[in-house]
């Protein structure tokens, strides 16, 4: 294998790096439906998990149990904070190079969740 065959292939894996974790960073923040739970709701709903666990037997201890984790998996989400310019500034730089070769379309990156704008700045036309 030449050296510029290894070169492409890492710059191919860093720009499928680069693409997916913006891709991944909109899907995770994108609005839900329904009413919001912040993280003062998620801590008060685990309180009450934990003080209905001490006397939870069986099955629903079970369920309690899994539905602790569940909300501590949540708070553990919504207090990291996603810096999504960087992500951003590494899609724009990687994402024509990477459509192109993957025979991504405009229609495409648009119905996945990426705005316009962004498409715009890393030179993805609508005629991609």
């Amino acid at each position: 294998m030449s050296d510029s065959h290894k070169e492409a292939l890492a710059l191919g894996r860093e720009q499928g790096r680069l693409v997916r974790r913006y891709v991944d960073a909109l899907e995770a923040n994108r609005p839900k439906r329904g009413r919001k739970r912040t993280l003062e709701t998620v801590s008060r709903r685990l309180k009450e998990v934990e003080r209905q666990l001490e006397t939870a037997q069986g099955l629903d201890r079970v369920h309690l149990i899994q539905q602790r984790m569940d909300l501590r998996g949540e708070m553990t989400t919504k207090s990291t904070v996603v810096d999504m310019s960087e992500l951003e500034a590494g899609f724009v730089n990687a994402a024509a190079g990477y459509g192109r070769r993957k025979g991504i379309t405009y229609a495409a990156w648009r119905e996945a969740g990426v705005p316009s704008a962004v498409l715009s700045r890393a030179g993805i036309g609508r005629s991609s």
